[in-house]
């Protein structure tokens, strides 16, 4: 597994998605490797199963966005080749066309995903959330705390719909994206601590990937 930019993007302990994915893969028999790429390092889309990137403040952010148009391209073949990704908040947002910052700027993401993220004046969205996924038929929970408006495109559904809380935009009940077997969500927390089936199937996914075969 890769940790993108894990030595900068640590927001609300979302790094402890990767201390579940360990425990869940420790759970199936699974033994799972982690190691962080983060600036002036390549990213190697042959090499992982699975990839987390994760949000973080406005500054790391910012530096963040500036380096991963250098992994634009192999991001972009790894989740075109069905590669197993979870990406929380900020992550969310990179890998869409852009996002507002905190001074009106607008960013640039890598476009990998066809979603776009405005910001809000003197509001945010904060608060326990619930939504319903119809892929797997799961209700998941969490808590969600951010500025962005974000909107799917092309090619993306939502993660799921939302039952309680604000999700994407706060208009059309859309929580987070799928788009092949990338998984994106707002929910901090972490979301696969709350949520141990979801942690299952990124795994599963994976693994059939990587082997061909059912886990046994």
């Amino acid at each position: 597994m890769a940790h993108l930019y894990g030595n900068l993007l640590n927001t609300y302990g979302d790094n402890g998605n990767i201390l579940m994915l360990n425990y869940v893969a420790k759970k199936m028999g699974i033994s799972l490797d982690t190691e962080i790429v983060s600036i002036h390092e390549p990213f190697d889309p042959q090499k992982y199963d699975l990839v987390f990137f994760g949000g973080g403040q406005d500054f790391e952010q910012l530096i963040v966005s500036q380096d991963i148009q250098s992994k634009k391209e192999t991001l972009t073949e790894y989740i075109e080749n069905d590669g197993v990704m979870l990406a929380i908040c900020g992550g969310y947002q990179l890998l869409g066309h852009y996002y507002m910052g905190a001074k009106g700027e607008k960013i640039d993401g890598i476009g990998a995903l066809d979603h776009y993220t405005l910001s809000q004046d003197n509001n945010r969205f904060i608060g326990d959330i619930k939504i319903h996924n119809e892929d797997f038929d799961e209700t998941y929970e969490g808590f969600e705390n951010h500025n962005g408006r974000t909107f799917l495109g092309k090619g993306e559904r939502p993660l799921g719909k939302v039952v309680e809380g604000y999700g994407n935009n706060g208009e059309d009940q859309s929580e987070g994206a799928i788009y092949r077997n990338t998984f994106c969500s707002y929910f901090h927390g972490p979301i696969l601590a709350r949520n141990e089936n979801l942690a299952k199937h990124l795994i599963t996914i994976a693994y059939q990937k990587r082997y061909g075969t059912a886990i046994k």
